[in-house]
């Protein structure tokens, strides 16, 4: 019974935090922050999507409450105002804050090892695997490493379990 209410009120906690995050996400932005103009809202909400907070670092500034990321959508929102086009936006608030400032980081020099280590790790996973494998097929099975004694010992087992069943 006690485990059935632990079970039953984690599933209401999830429940509960599914309903509530998306609401406090939609927050962030500010009503006083949107602009009039459908169109550039939208590439606001583009461009804001794509920009780390600083504060939090695992959120987006759309989705962040810290006052620093109000400050980047309303710098956005400006921009985009002045006639800046995305990627002059996006290079104006990296030449400020620097490369970390992107979710996505671009492929250059300085972020190479970003984009080639997962590729580079995959290729030394695949050789250890082909280096066990190949070991395994040299020195056999654990079956073929059994002595004798072992394997008689092994096969009455089976025999007598096919004969239960």
């Amino acid at each position: 019974m006690r485990k059935l209410l632990s079970v039953l009120s984690a599933a209401m906690l999830a429940c509960v935090l599914a309903v509530v995050s998306p609401v406090s996400m939609a927050v962030a932005v500010e009503p006083d922050e949107i602009l009039s103009n459908p169109v550039l809202e939208a590439r606001a909400r583009h461009l804001s999507a794509e920009l780390r907070c600083l504060v939090c670092q695992n959120q987006s500034i759309d989705d962040s409450n810290a006052p620093l990321a109000r400050d980047l959508r309303l710098l956005v929102r400006e921009r985009l105002k002045a006639g800046d086009k995305d990627d002059q936006i996006i290079d104006y608030v990296v030449a400020r804050y620097g490369e970390f400032v992107l979710l996505r980081p671009r492929f250059s020099a300085a972020t190479i090892v970003l984009w080639l280590a997962p590729l580079a790790l995959l290729g030394v996973a695949l050789l250890l695997a082909r280096g066990v494998m190949r070991t395994r097929a040299v020195t056999g099975g654990p079956a073929e490493q059994l002595s004798a004694d072992e394997k008689a010992r092994l096969a009455a087992i089976l025999d007598e379990r096919a004969g239960n069943d």
